[in-house]
């Protein structure tokens, strides 16, 4: 439902607390996303036009998403640590007409004014720039009824770019009013999933303009449930959240899981986390035994699911069947298959390439050949991800296609050192990647960032290497590590492996 349901029955409620405690209420949620989807119709905006949003976590970001979504718009989320020149790129080939953006991001959104001919409207909250007019002041008259002819829109979120620029992941609008979606429909995910009701209070410690939170939020909201936004991600302030609004839900990456590890034990084990009954993790691989710590810690409530910005499919695998499987994303079912370099099935146990059987239609955006690589010769889609079912029917995943390192012509998968190296005493973050070699073609190279208090020196990169030589055979493991004062992880989770890769293939 939209929030015009829920604001009937509950005005008052909050549907919307940010971390430092600024509260949005159902009604006011409501009447603010109304008045923006006026503005987007006066605009000249029509169902299946496109918009996007460049703005920080911040309260008026879920008025913008609901504005859009129930104006039947593609929303393109930006994220605002890209330079003006990457940001005007998105914000042109999605072909937004309206951009709305925040004083916070001013640098970044008036050096794109020039570059976004396609924008007819843009608009800036707290505060104006160049090229901008004030968002408050833009919707301040505007009816805080619905507009005449709502539907369902959807967000078109653009891929992480790993090898050439983004390209958006278009999905087909739903063509159910807003109330009246199926129950089946893969849009009303994950709510059905993860049990969301008008009692969850969900912690969104992710930026919005990444898709999995973006997602929770619309689904924890049309459930009539809380969603409490962090403005940044804290471990120590998580828990304090948590403990204050009483949180059921939260969504983690692997990354955040590793920072509350490192916080002092007398730090974890001073807040009431009795509230939370399920916190799930996705984005990125979380290693066997950092999920094992937190198990330890939040007890038997972590969930897992394998997913992407395509919407295609997914899986999932509770706490007690992961405790069974460690290491597994989830029970692959009819769902998922597993092929070869010519797209035929492989048999149980054997690495290939990871595909979804579709629930619905995607594309690339103005990229016909991403979509044609993406899919199969019967019409599967694959994430890019590399992987094994095993004989139980479990999906693991390897590693991305993108980051095999072939040595010697011997493919080795960099999370299995990352893995291992993330469980070194002195490492805090770790990336693993092939590097040239004039006789194999690629060696194996280890970028790690320390915890305080280690220096970095040949005798700590020694130790590292042979750590790793310690559990893993040593084809496997880096010749070579570099120290990073921070490695490029945005708070999504996601590693931009390429930043590092490029220092050493100059000709690529």
């Amino acid at each position: 439902m939209y929030p015009g349901e829920w604001a009937a029955k509950r005005p008052d409620e909050p549907a919307v607390i940010m971390g430092d405690g600024e509260t949005l209420t159902w009604a006011e949620l409501d009447a603010r996303s109304n008045q923006f989807a006026h503005l987007l119709r006066r605009a000249g905006l029509e169902r299946g036009d496109h918009a996007a949003i460049l703005m920080e976590n911040h309260v008026r970001y879920l008025e913008v998403m609901w504005a859009a979504l129930r104006a039947g718009l593609h929303l393109t989320p930006i994220n605002w640590h890209l330079t003006a020149e990457e940001a005007a790129y998105i914000v042109d080939d999605c072909e937004a007409r309206v951009l709305v953006t925040s004083a916070a991001c001013a640098d970044a959104a008036t050096g794109l004014v020039d570059a976004t001919p396609r924008v007819v409207r843009r608009l800036m909250i707290d505060g104006v720039a160049d090229g901008y007019e004030s968002y408050e002041e833009a919707v301040a008259e505007l009816p805080t009824t619905p507009i005449a002819d709502e539907s369902l829109g959807e967000a078109m979120f653009y891929s992480s770019g790993t090898t050439g620029r983004p390209k958006g992941v278009l999905k087909e609008l739903p063509e159910a009013t807003p109330w009246l979606l199926p129950e089946d429909d893969p849009r009303r995910a994950p709510a059905p999933l993860f049990g969301f009701d008008d009692r969850t209070v969900y912690l969104c410690p992710a930026p919005l303009y990444h898709a999995a939170p973006m997602a929770f939020v619309r689904g924890v909201h049309a459930n009539g449930g809380t969603v409490v936004v962090m403005e940044r991600f804290d471990a120590r302030w998580a828990l304090e959240i948590i403990e204050r609004e009483h949180i059921t839900h939260s969504q983690w990456v692997p990354t955040m899981f590793i920072r509350l590890l490192d916080l002092p034990e007398e730090v974890r084990t001073s807040f009431d986390l009795s509230s939370h009954q399920m916190a799930i993790h996705a984005a990125a691989p979380c290693p066997v035994a950092v999920k094992h710590q937190m198990m330890d810690w939040w007890g038997p409530i972590i969930w897992e699911y394998y997913a992407g910005s395509e919407g295609v499919g997914i899986t999932i695998i509770p706490p007690d069947e992961w405790l069974a499987h460690p290491g597994s994303v989830g029970h692959a079912g009819a769902a998922v298959v597993v092929l070869d370099e010519n797209d035929d099935p492989l048999p149980a146990g054997e690495t290939g390439r990871i595909f979804f059987v579709p629930t619905r239609k995607m594309e690339y955006k103005g990229d016909p050949d991403k979509t044609a690589g993406a899919t199969s010769k019967q019409g599967y889609i694959t994430l890019g991800d590399i992987g094994h079912i095993d004989g139980d029917g479990y999906l693991f995943l390897t590693d991305r296609a993108s980051f095999m390192i072939i040595s010697g012509g011997v493919n080795i998968y960099p999370r299995e050192a990352e893995d291992v190296l993330i469980g070194h005493p002195a490492i805090a973050d770790v990336a693993v990647f092939g590097v040239p070699h004039p006789d194999l073609g690629e060696e194996v190279k280890a970028a790690v960032e320390l915890h305080d208090g280690f220096e970095p020196g040949d005798e700590l990169a020694a130790d590292i290497m042979a750590y790793c030589r310690e559990h893993l055979s040593a084809f496997k493991c880096p010749r070579s590590v570099d120290f990073e004062e921070h490695l490029p992880r945005l708070p999504t989770g996601k590693l931009y492996k390429q930043q590092l890769r490029a220092r050493y293939w100059p000709a690529r």
